[in-house]
């Protein structure tokens, strides 16, 4: 039997569309990764382990509230990694 967070799946479709909010956010992997790394921390794991699970998550994920809380929490960790990069200014 696999685990998988699903909420990982949430945070990456919806992180592009928010970064593109932030013109001036890096956009490189280390970046990117901090971002939903610390999104993540944030919002409540949603795991599941079987395709009906999967379907259920899906279909949970679309409600508005649950929207709101991902891209709530995608943006304030862009702006914390903004504020804060773990590499040199220039890359």
């Amino acid at each position: 039997m696999e685990l998988k967070n699903f909420m990982e799946d949430i945070v990456l479709s919806k992180m592009e569309e928010v970064l593109r909010q932030y013109p001036n956010c890096c956009t490189c992997e280390n970046c990117k990764r901090d971002i939903a790394i610390l999104a993540l921390n944030h919002l409540p794991p949603r795991y599941i382990s079987t395709e009906k699970g999967q379907i259920f998550a899906r279909v949970e994920s679309m409600g508005s509230e649950y929207a709101v809380e991902t891209v709530t929490q995608i943006a304030d960790a862009i702006e914390i990694v903004m504020a804060h990069p773990r590499h040199e200014a220039n890359k």
